[in-house]
């Protein structure tokens, strides 16, 4: 499972030009699910996410997570982070979930966070959405469940 993750002072997704979900001052997540998927990685970037301390303290160091400052995350779900374009310039998505075992995923991944407190918004799994971010910073933080970057 990947995340894109970005500090935001505000976000928000709308599909037709409807807003659908939005935010203020927190996370915006980008997220993608890959074949090998299972609970045990929604687990892992849920609590991952929860606790990075990459909002600005008193003294103007990154030292606290969004629970710390009581912020929402905004999560919108992303099979082209598994884009595989080492050989010719189409990306390929074999290593990306089917839209089943995907949703299936993503929404443990949203209820999870939702279960550790947070309000969470998202977008809808599968739509053409417009998505809006403020990043804050910019702080752009890239995680994988299988670590490897």
């Amino acid at each position: 499972m990947r995340a894109v993750v970005q500090r935001v002072r505000k976000s928000s997704v709308a599909i037709d030009g409807v807003t659908v979900g939005e935010i203020s001052q927190g996370l915006m997540v980008l997220l993608g699910v890959g074949k090998e998927d299972t609970e045990k990685d929604v687990e892992y970037l849920a609590e991952k996410i929860a606790g990075l301390r990459i909002f600005t303290d008193t003294e103007d160091k990154m030292n606290l997570s969004v629970q710390d400052i009581q912020g929402e995350i905004l999560v919108v779900s992303q099979f082209t982070l598994y884009a595989d374009c080492r050989k010719g310039k189409r990306p390929g998505f074999s290593d990306a979930a089917l839209p089943d075992q995907a949703v299936s995923l993503y929404e443990q991944f949203v209820a999870r966070l939702k279960e550790m407190g947070f309000t969470v918004e998202t977008g809808q799994f599968g739509a053409d959405m417009l998505v809006s971010i403020d990043n804050d910073g910019p702080v752009t933080i890239l995680l994988d469940s299988e670590k490897t970057f």
